[in-house]
């Protein structure tokens, strides 16, 4: 199906599909990994420093990985304005990563904490920018070919 389509898995087109997987993903797992590897904990810290104020910043695991999830989201909002074949497929991926992170926050009680939210938050909109840039960028492109 994918090769009649016109979607292979060699060359550009290869890079077109693997450029369609929603990015999200790998900082999702990085959170369950968290939970299944010992000695790790999202209040671990990772870096401290004393600002010039004087005030002490700490960045925990939970911070690196929220950090970490707003770059993302960044470059899937900057993946959304291009006009590919492979946009919609990425839009239907990115919905399948929000529901899936969406019911591992209802069901699995490690999930249920406010950093996972954070992160579903951010999955529902990388959805909603996904769709609602693909439809303005598809208004704008028939306003301009009338």
């Amino acid at each position: 199906m994918l090769a009649e389509s016109g979607i292979t898995f060699s060359g550009v087109k290869g890079m077109r599909l693997i450029s369609a997987f929603p990015l999200l993903v790998f900082v999702l797992a990085a959170f369950n990994m968290v939970f299944w590897s010992d000695g790790l904990a999202l209040d671990n810290q990772v870096f401290s420093t004393v600002m010039t104020s004087g005030a002490l910043l700490v960045l925990t695991v939970a911070d690196s990985l929220i950090l970490l999830a707003l770059f993302v989201l960044f470059i899937e909002i900057l993946k959304s304005t291009g006009a590919s074949g492979t946009t919609i497929l990425d839009h239907i991926l990115s919905t399948g990563v929000f529901i899936l992170a969406l019911v591992e926050f209802l069901l699995v009680p490690e999930a249920g904490n406010s950093t996972f939210l954070m992160l579903v938050i951010m999955c529902l909109m990388d959805v909603v920018a996904g769709y609602s840039v693909t439809i303005r960028t598809a208004r704008r492109d028939v306003s301009v070919g009338h």
